[in-house]
This record gives C-alpha cells, sequence and structure tokens, in this order.
C-alpha cells in the first residue's frame, strides 16, 4: 500500500514543491492549501496521486473536513507537513494587535490543531511523522521581523517538546529550517502586503534605512529554491531516523555559527553590528 502525505499551504513555494514532490517519489498527497487550485498529478511516471482539498489553519472546522477528506481517499494518512505560514514585516511598535494574534493563529496554533486533528490516527497506528517548516529565524533574530521571529522560536520549543511526547508513542517530530531565503515563494508577497509604515514613527527613520540596507547585503547568501527544502522534507519523513532538526540553506552570513559557537555577549554583538550606523 502506498503511503500518504497531507501537507498544508500547497498553493505555491514549499508546499508546492513537496507536493509534487512525494507525488513523483510514489506517495499519496493530500495537498491543501486556503483556496484550492489544481496541481498537475504525475500519475503516469510514479503511480502516486494528488488530492487538493481545501485546508485554512485559522478555521478548525476546515481543518476536520479536509483530514476526512484524506482518509475518506486514502485510507490512512502516514505523514504530516505543516508548511502553512507567514511573515509580518515591520516594526514592532507600528504592528496592530490583529497583526500579533493573526502571526500567531497561522505560525503556531494552526500548526497545532493541524496536529492535534491527526495524532489519534498516527497513535492508533503506532506510528507517523510529523514535519514542521521552519525557519532560520527561529534560531537566530533579525529587526522588524520581530513577530515573525517569536512565532517562529515558538515553533521550535513547541515541536521539540513535542517529539519528546510523541517518541512514546512511535510518532516522530521534526523540523526542517530554511535559512538564508528561499526563492519562488509568495511568502514575501504576504509579508509585504502585511507591513504596516506609521508616520508617527520617524525616530525609526535612520534605523530602518540601515536595517534595509543591511537586509539588501544578506540577500547575496540566497542560493536555494523551493525544491531544495522540498527534497530535506521528504528526507526528514523517509529517512527513519530520529534526528529533529534539518538544516537547510546558505550560512554565508554566519549567523547560525555565530548562534551556535560564540559567547552571548560575542554573537550579541556580531548581530547587532550589521545594524549599527
Amino acid at each position: 500500500m502506498r503511503k500518504t502525505v497531507l501537507i498544508t499551504g500547497c498553493s505555491s513555494g514549499i508546499g508546492r514543491a513537496t507536493a509534487l514532490r512525494f507525488a513523483r517519489q510514489g506517495w499519496n498527497v493530500v495537498a491543501t492549501m486556503r483556496r484550492p487550485e489544481p496541481l498537475p498529478t504525475p500519475v503516469e511516471e510514479s503511480g502516486g496521486d494528488i488530492l487538493v482539498t481545501r485546508l485554512d489553519v485559522q478555521d478548525r472546522a476546515s481543518i476536520a473536513e479536509a483530514v476526512s477528506v484524506g482518509l475518506g481517499r486514502f485510507g490512512r494518512i502516514d505523514a504530516l507537513v505543516n508548511n502553512a505560514g507567514f511573515g509580518h514585516f515591520g516594526l514592532f511598535e507600528a504592528a496592530p494587535r490583529e497583526t500579533m494574534l493573526e502571526q500567531f493563529d497561522v505560525n503556531v496554533f494552526g500548526v497545532m490543531d493541524v496536529t492535534r486533528a491527526l495524532l489519534p490516527q498516527f497513535r492508533a497506528n503506532r506510528a507517523g511523522v510529523i514535519v514542521n517548516v521552519g525557519s532560520g529565524a527561529g534560531l537566530f533574530t533579525l529587526p522588524m521581523l520581530s513577530l515573525y521571529c517569536a512565532s517562529k522560536f515558538a515553533l521550535e520549543g513547541f515541536s521539540e517538546a513535542l517529539s519528546y511526547e510523541l517518541a512514546s508513542q512511535g510518532i516522530a517530530v521534526k523540523l526542517v529550517e530554511p535559512h538564508g531565503g528561499v526563492s519562488a515563494t509568495r511568502f514575501g508577497e504576504r509579508s509585504a502586503e502585511e507591513h504596516r509604515a506609521d508616520a508617527e514613527l520617524a525616530d525609526y527613520d535612520g534605523f530602518v534605512a540601515r536595517t534595509r540596507d543591511a537586509f539588501g547585503r544578506m540577500v547575496s547568501a540566497t542560493t536555494m529554491d523551493s525544491d531544495d527544502v522540498a527534497r530535506v522534507v521528504f528526507e526528514a519523513v523517509t529517512d527513519g531516523t530520529d534526528q529533529l532538526r534539518y538544516l537547510v540553506g546558505d550560512d554565508a552570513r554566519g549567523f547560525i555559527k555565530a548562534r551556535r559557537t560564540l559567547p552571548e555577549a560575542e554573537y550579541v554583538a556580531f548581530m547587532r553590528s550589521w545594524f549599527r550606523p
């Protein structure tokens, strides 16, 4: 019997690439998205099948329905990839409270709700793999991304703690952490849409200009595309190990190395040096 994976956020970018990769490897795929649209189905070359269905991580009824539809079509679900997410970009002081709530509702509570919906089946099977797509922003932080970083740090803590619990049930929890930027996604588009400039915060103007300049210098480290991340997600689901974290990307900026190797004071000084006058 072919295995089945449920993936969130499949309309573009990492989610779309991951759905196609699993199908090409002979998996059945429940490809979910807020506004369903057709995906190519590579049945002819692999035997895998793709079922596209609606799932909005902020709508628990849609989560339950997507799981039910997936089980009805394929009989069981063997793996879950929590990919759906977005990032607010902008000054914390300018962010409305509604944006703070939405950032966590999508990136953290949505992951929790989708995971909870599948846990009864995984426990009954005494097997299952959950891959949460994290970010380098869950390992180090950057200014003007405070809400996004906070949500990804929360996802890190949740995933690690949950991995200890679910190992007792034969269920693996893993984190795939892109860093350095991923091309061909709509992540940046939604981040830009979420940005809210506040004319009353002119005190930050110099800092914002320096930060945008620093981000421009960081972009040169971008070397991966969505399929690079999809390849690592597939590896995490299928490698049969209990490895928790999988890094994918270019650390040419040295942020992860600094976080993991430098004493605290040196690390903070290194990060601040990017944004000083």
